[in-house]
């Protein structure tokens, strides 16, 4: 079954067609910027006219950088404080003329990871983490989600939200060197196992590609691999939400 899975971040919008019966893509992937600022209207806007690059006609699964309820925008992490409160699924479905299913940018994330990559299979606690904009964070035991956890606004050593200090835009932005940022992205999952006692942690978001530059220098004393789906992880977890 194909579904179009659209993934909202703090800095750009991806989308593509998703088998999600064997949780691969079509291969084509849009990627546009974010409207700034990125109120619903001009996100739901943005949403529309990817849609229609696709001339797509079915089910759409839509993630947000938000905790989301049934659908509805309870916070707004990178993007406008207007979503608080908005009926996501209702302006998306408006703006589209389809059925919209809206779930947390995480959560979708590690939908797509549990079900088809790098935590295939696993039981006990598995913590997804997404760094990028910010970080987002999607926690499974024996495979069933525990929504909305948004671990990424946690305050560690002084650092509110975390985020602001370990993202992967933090890098960029202050010009640190790969050691000296994964020393902070150690220090938060140190800090995450002992909170939660995970069997596997999973890194996503964009910088998983360059798992080489960073990947050795993590000492959680927990098995921590790179996301599978790296930055589309989003896209195949927003569309098997819909599908759901």
């Amino acid at each position: 079954m194909m579904v179009l899975g659209v993934d909202i971040g703090g800095s750009a919008i991806k989308a593509d067609l998703v088998d999600v019966d064997a949780g691969r893509t079509a291969g084509r992937l849009l990627e546009v910027a974010t409207p700034r600022p990125a109120t619903p209207v001009a996100v739901a806007e943005t949403v529309g006219e990817v849609v229609g690059r696709f001339g797509w006609n079915g089910p759409v699964g839509c993630t947000l950088p938000a905790v989301v309820r049934r659908g509805v925008a309870h916070t707004a992490a990178n993007i406008d404080p207007a979503w608080i409160g908005t009926d996501a699924e209702a302006v998306f479905s408006e703006a589209t003329g389809l059925a919209v299913t809206v779930v947390n940018d995480a959560d979708a994330a590690g939908v797509a990871e549990t079900a088809h990559g790098a935590a295939r299979g696993r039981s006990g606690v598995v913590l997804v983490l997404t760094f990028g904009t910010g970080i987002g964070s999607a926690l499974f035991v024996d495979g069933t989600l525990v929504p909305n956890t948004e671990l990424g606004h946690l305050e560690l050593d002084g650092h509110v939200p975390v985020e602001a200090w370990a993202a992967a835009r933090v890098r960029t932005d202050e010009g640190l060197s790969w050691e000296t940022w994964a020393g902070r992205v150690d220090r938060l999952l140190r800090h995450l196992v002992a909170l939660f006692s995970p069997e596997l942690i999973v890194v996503g978001g964009g910088v998983s590609r360059r798992w080489d530059r960073f990947g050795h220098l993590l000492r959680t004393g927990v098995e921590t691999v790179p996301a599978f789906f790296g930055n589309q992880a989003g896209v195949v977890g927003a569309a098997m939400a819909a599908r759901r």
